[in-house]
């Protein structure tokens, strides 16, 4: 066998390994929930109430028609002061009001 194909092709094969070690988990393997009522005010995902198109959108913090994407099963655990529940909701709702 030729040492200098050996050389390259172990070369080669350890580049492919580390490439794929140093590839990041891409967000779409990790399930996320659309959690409403937990993004502070112009930090939402997207959908941000009527006259609102999408990310950036919300006019106030906590707003329960605006989404934040969480890892799931994690929403109903993350606090939302304007809530019925006192947490992010998995659907919108309307602000409770202090």
């Amino acid at each position: 066998m030729n040492k200098t194909l050996s050389s390259a092709s172990l070369a080669l094969a350890l580049s492919a390994a580390l490439a794929v070690a140093a590839t990041p988990i891409s967000a779409q393997a990790v399930e996320k929930d659309k959690c409403f009522g937990v993004a502070l005010k112009g930090k939402n995902d997207c959908k941000a109430g009527a006259g609102t198109s999408c990310a950036g959108t919300s006019k106030i913090d906590y707003q329960g028609d605006a989404w934040s994407l969480v890892p799931k099963g994690t929403c109903e655990q993350t606090v939302s002061p304007t809530s019925p529940s006192g947490f992010g909701q998995l659907q919108a709702f309307q602000e409770k009001r202090a």
